[in-house]
């Protein structure tokens, strides 16, 4: 009976059993469900940022950029490396379970830290460390911008010169672009810089790239390293280990053509006539005749808020403006060597001022009534009528043969330089919808057409270099380590733009503007040189140029030194001037004047030629002075100085007066011609040869002082019908 009884209570238990355990899985599957639903839904978030905290990533590692030297190796632009300084507070000697003395080890550094970081006391540095330590930031920022010299000292401190597992000290290198020289050609040098977007924003980053910093970005940048981070809580990302990193190479150098003490010069030498006369804006360039290798480049622009004058926009290169009068220059190219007049030609100025294609053209010296004049004399003193009505008459029906010579001299198109985003001129075709019956005489003299700066200088750097065109470059080598990488060479744009008999009268012409004309008052005793004086209205667009005391104008000076031996050429461009001064010759020459001035005194190699130029071109020597050619010639002889006669000028058999004038092969003698109908320049003759030169023209002559002719009124080239009466001053 027993047994029987008990079978039934038997699988009563097994069965209880059996649903315990059933029932307890399922309550499991069920907790693990809820588990699941918990920490995918419910709790999503919470573990999906954990997740983030200890994940990897691959990172850049940015390149040292390169240095930008000047021609000397003088530091230009350079990469100075600085570094920030984070704590990790869960450091092992910063816990007391592992450090038994960290609370002296903190005093010990906080106290050095107050010594070498001013900023905070001692005190106050254990207050910051105990409240990191309570918090736990494994990432706190700690300094910034540290240069190498404390990043070392702080790394050496108690605590931290354990590293930065033990220490808890991280160190992050940074790297920030100096000019050690300040403003001085900053535009030129310029920037590289690209501003990054925000996450939440879809743009594309902005790129800056400026000057040679932007224009040289992928040779001064290096290449771009690699390394594997793993971020660790507090949102820190380290490096895994040394094996996962790429190392990056540091970007090349680049020297340039530039020389910071003539660069010094040109800027400060600029800044004073900007401030002066309280111009918009100015640009200077300084360059080699042969080369095109730009020496010095200054460019200043006023700041309407401080009125300081900073360097802001690279006008030399960017900016297409109004030439004025320098292209004259250009106007008595083509001219010549078309055939069409010769400097000794005439032309009537009509007492400075004329009407052409319904439009007046204006002498800014047309209250001196002037007439009949050679074109030598109306390039000196820069008379708009005479070339606005030599260029009329000539090219006006065959506008194509005056165009040519623009584009013959790369003035059409933007000027390819070593720094991108150069300006892009405007020189109107004749088949241009906008070309006028006015459009030819307008561009003799610098109107109706735009050229940046550096486009000039190029054109009177040609005449100065023989005829050949050169391209104006600012980098000379590529190097890295010291090792030279590249080498840039002078590059020839074209070999010959004229003949040598057009280039010979043109850099006489321009001698002329500086010994008799508009640069008459900068004459240096102890060298000579020659250029151009320019002076434009301001265009207002569609309102014109203005009335007159409302008129705004742009004064410039370009030119080449020494005359006898070009070496140097440089262009001064003073923008936005009021007043009754506002002339190329008073604001822009002086510049011109300061720059060939310390090139001078620092250029040994010129003292030679400098100190010979004193000595045959001193006023007290015979041989400046005018006389007949005959004897010239025979004073010459006697004094046992070499001459020879400019046999191209000397052509006429007339020429019975001449003036000498000094050059490396001795004295050159050129002829003076004298036509009938205008006043004969007696300017530097003894007086008996003055005499007899004024009288024959049936002139009667008012002699004051003793000497030799050092003034005459009128001035030479003017009109004899007009005055039968001729002053001249002498003097010693």
């Amino acid at each position: 009976m027993s047994s029987t009884t008990n079978q039934p209570n038997t699988r009563k238990a097994i069965l209880t059993r059996t649903m315990v355990v059933f029932s307890g899985m399922c309550l499991l599957g069920l907790a693990i469900l809820v588990g699941m639903f918990t920490i995918q839904v419910v709790e999503g978030d919470k573990w999906e940022k954990k997740r983030e905290a200890f994940s990897l990533r691959e990172v850049d590692v940015t390149p040292v950029r390169g240095n930008i030297f000047d021609c000397n190796g003088n530091l230009l632009a350079t990469s100075v490396p600085t570094y920030e300084l984070r704590i990790d507070s869960k450091a092992h000697l910063l816990n007391e379970k592992v450090n038994k003395d960290v609370k002296y080890d903190l005093d010990t550094l906080c106290r050095q830290l107050a010594k070498e970081v001013p900023g905070r006391t001692a005190d106050q540095y254990r207050v910051l460390f105990d409240n990191l330590i309570k918090s736990g930031n494994r990432n706190y920022p700690f300094l910034s911008n540290v240069p190498y010299r404390k990043m070392k000292l702080i790394s050496k401190m108690k605590i931290f010169e354990k590293g930065r597992y033990q220490g808890g000290l991280m160190i992050t290198e940074q790297s920030r672009r100096e000019r050690p020289f300040g403003i001085l050609a900053a535009r030129t040098i310029g920037f590289s810089h690209v501003e990054r977007s925000d996450r939440n924003q879809k743009r594309a980053p902005k790129i800056f790239r400026v000057g040679l910093e932007g224009s040289f970005d992928s040779i001064l940048r290096g290449t771009v390293g690699r390394q594997v981070q793993q971020r660790i809580a507090g949102k820190a990302w380290v490096p895994v280990d040394a094996e996962t990193t790429l190392d990056a190479e540091q970007g090349n150098d680049i020297q340039t053509t530039l020389d910071i003490h003539l660069q010094d010069v040109a800027e400060n030498s600029l800044r004073k006539v900007l401030e002066e006369s309280g111009a918009g804006w100015g640009t200077a360039v300084l360059m080699e005749v042969k080369t095109g290798a730009v020496k010095a480049i200054a460019n200043l622009k006023k700041n309407d808020s401080t009125g300081a004058y900073d360097e802001a926009e690279n006008y030399a290169i960017r900016y297409a403006v109004e030439p004025g009068s320098t292209m004259k220059l250009l106007s008595m190219m083509a001219l010549l060597e078309d055939g069409f007049v010769l400097p000794d030609d005439h032309v009537d100025l009509e007492g400075g001022e004329t009407l052409l294609c319904g439009q007046r053209v204006i002498d800014s010296h047309k209250d001196e009534k002037i007439g009949l004049v050679t074109m030598q004399y109306a390039f000196e003193h820069s008379s708009n009528v005479a070339f606005a009505k030599k260029t009329n008459q000539y090219y006006q029906k065959n506008p194509e043969k005056f165009y040519a010579w623009f584009e013959k001299l790369g003035l059409t198109k933007a000027l390819e330089t070593d720094i991108k985003g150069a300006g892009k001129p405007l020189v109107k075709h004749p088949d241009a919808a906008n070309w006028r019956c006015s459009t030819v005489p307008w561009m003799s003299f610098g109107y109706e057409m735009t050229l940046t700066p550096l486009q000039v200088l190029t054109l009177y750097n040609t005449v100065a270099n023989k005829g050949t065109l050169v391209k104006p470059y600012f980098v000379s080598s590529i190097s890295n380590g010291g090792r030279l990488i590249k080498k840039f060479e002078p590059t020839v744009l074209q070999e010959k733009v004229c003949s040598d008999s057009t280039l010979l009268r043109l850099r006489r012409m321009m001698e002329g503007v500086v010994l008799r004309g508009t640069a008459r008052f900068l004459y240096s005793p102890n060298y000579l040189y020659a250029g151009k004086t320019g002076t434009a209205v301001i265009s207002n667009g569609k309102s014109g140029y203005g009335k007159d005391g409302l008129r705004r104008y742009r004064a410039s000076f370009c030119g080449y030194f020494p005359a006898n031996n070009p070496l140097y050429s440089c262009i001064v461009v003073v923008n936005d001037l009021k007043g009754t001064n506002a002339y190329g010759a008073t604001i822009a020459l002086p510049v011109f004047k300061d720059i060939a001035d310390k090139v001078y005194a620092s250029s040994l190699n010129l003292h030679k030629d400098l100190k010979q130029l004193k000595k045959h071109y001193s006023p007290d020597m015979p041989l400046v002075s005018k006389a007949s050619t005959d004897d010239l010639k025979l004073m010459l002889d006697q004094l046992g100085l070499p001459w020879k006669l400019n046999e191209e000028l000397f052509q006429e058999e007339d020429a019975l007066w001449a003036s000498a004038q000094a050059t490396s092969k001795g004295i050159e003698i050129q002829p003076k011609l004298h036509a009938g109908g205008i006043i004969p320049d007696v300017r530097g003759m003894g007086l008996k040869d003055a005499l007899y030169l004024l009288e024959s023209k049936g002139m009667k002559v008012v002699v004051q002082g003793v000497g030799k002719v050092q003034y005459q009124w009128p001035e030479p080239g003017a009109q004899s019908q007009r005055s039968k009466l001729v002053t001249i001053q002498l003097g010693t």
